[in-house]
């Protein structure tokens, strides 16, 4: 924090007032306007709060223009090329890696709330089989707060923490069941000696008839591309979070309006809509045709998964993910056409003078896209992955939230153009 001022003048009145400028330990400083409308009588108007910083936070810095994603001052490439996912969200949480001990400690308590209440059983039995996985998600998350009664007090510390190893612990579940489910077949149970990762796989594509083998090549793509969605700052869900939780909700509530928000394609659907402009394309040879689509302005075609709205420069995650994205498709062997389509795709893209110019490059949405069809899950799972690998940042911006002593109820204020006051017309004289 600094001492510093930004003066704000009323070209009408005169009126001058000196307005506190607030300095993080790095990034852009802020105008501190808490007293803006007591002392001048107006609001700040900011549709889609993209210039206003909503809340103070330690856990996650991004600069879009340089291409830098951290967590607690840990590059996202280092905490995805040496730790794993158990590790991140220990840090997340708790602001510092952990040592051996209390990693072992964590991954144990995260391994024993991986069960769900056996009544949930019939929670699912309660939805139609075509039911988008997603719903499905939002509605038995939310359900949670009726089975955990002794975790939903946010006032008790112990409780909080609580809440928390059981929400980053029954995602999987929660999220496998939701998969099992629509394809009618039974669900499986977690294991114990599986890794986080490995258990997931194991509950999505594991059967009762036959023992579930992990493959470590699928298990550890699949543990960085948690790590790679495990928070992502204020973004539009985590806000959602954060909002909710401002009312004093339950966690449960909180992470099912999370997913809610999510869910959104604006949000959690861009690797969905990776895999439908590869099936729009349809064969390699007429790439050509559809990136000279992309670069004429006046044609609405766009490349999806190519460029970020935060990240100017270059996703870092992408780096990352195109490595595991290359080992999955070596490891398996497949003999796709769309996933031919998509290397052939990334290739010219990155080659191309005009998406090289403009930094289009693909981002960490084209590769996750080609993992998961890769290993064999259907696009309406995709966002589900995503509300998983999330869970523990919005868990970390929850808990946080409700630890900020200046924490207040969240409430916007607006800019009004409707009409002004007029006189009730009875009905017979309308």
């Amino acid at each position: 924090m600094s001492n510093k001022t930004m003066t704000l003048t009323d070209n009408v009145s005169g009126d001058s007032w000196d307005l506190p400028v607030l300095d993080g330990s790095t990034g852009p400083s802020v105008v501190d306007v808490r007293k803006l409308y007591a002392e001048t009588g107006h609001f700040t108007y900011d549709p889609g709060f993209t210039s206003t910083g909503s809340c103070e936070s330690k856990i996650t810095y991004i600069d879009g223009d340089a291409g830098i994603l951290m967590h607690r001052g840990y590059r996202i490439e280092e905490l995805a090329e040496n730790s794993d996912f158990m590790e991140v969200c220990y840090l997340l949480l708790h602001g510092e890696l952990p040592t051996a001990d209390e990693k072992t400690g964590f991954e144990t308590a995260i391994t024993y709330h991986t069960m769900v209440h056996e009544q949930l059983n019939y929670l699912y039995r309660g939805f139609r089989r075509d039911a988008h996985p997603m719903a499905v998600m939002v509605g038995v998350v939310g359900a949670l707060s009726a089975f955990y009664h002794d975790s939903t007090d946010i006032n008790d510390p112990h409780q909080r923490m609580v809440a928390s190893h059981r929400l980053i612990a029954k995602m999987p579940t929660i999220a496998a069941w939701a998969y099992k489910y629509s394809v009618g077949q039974p669900f499986m149970y977690p294991r114990n000696d599986l890794s986080y990762a490995e258990n997931f796989l194991q509950m999505t594509f594991g059967v009762p008839a036959e023992p579930y083998k992990p493959n470590p090549v699928l298990s550890k793509a699949m543990d960085r591309i948690f790590i790679l969605h495990a928070d992502h700052e204020q973004n539009a869900s985590t806000s959602t979070v954060r909002i909710a939780g401002s009312s004093g909700a339950n966690p449960f509530a909180c992470i099912a309006a999370g997913i809610a928000s999510l869910w959104g394609p604006a949000h959690g659907g861009a690797n969905e809509a990776v895999l439908n402009m590869l099936q729009q394309i349809g064969h390699k040879d007429r790439i050509p045709e559809f990136v000279r689509r992309a670069k004429d302005k006046d044609d609405p075609f766009r490349l999806m998964g190519f460029g970020h709205r935060v990240y100017k420069n270059y996703d870092p995650r992408a780096k990352v993910m195109q490595k595991s994205c290359h080992e999955v498709l070596g490891e398996l062997g497949l003999d796709d056409p769309l996933l031919e389509l998509a290397v052939e795709l990334e290739r010219i893209a990155l080659e191309d003078d005009y998406f090289v110019d403009k930094k289009l490059f693909p981002n960490v949405d084209f590769y996750s896209g080609i993992i998961l069809k890769a290993m064999g899950f259907p696009t309406s799972m995709f966002t589900v992955l995503f509300a998983l690998a999330r869970t523990v940042g919005w868990v970390a911006q929850w808990k946080e939230m409700i630890e900020d002593p200046s924490q207040r109820i969240s409430r916007p204020r607006q800019l009004y153009t409707g009409e002004t006051e007029r006189a009730y017309v009875p009905i017979d004289k309308r």
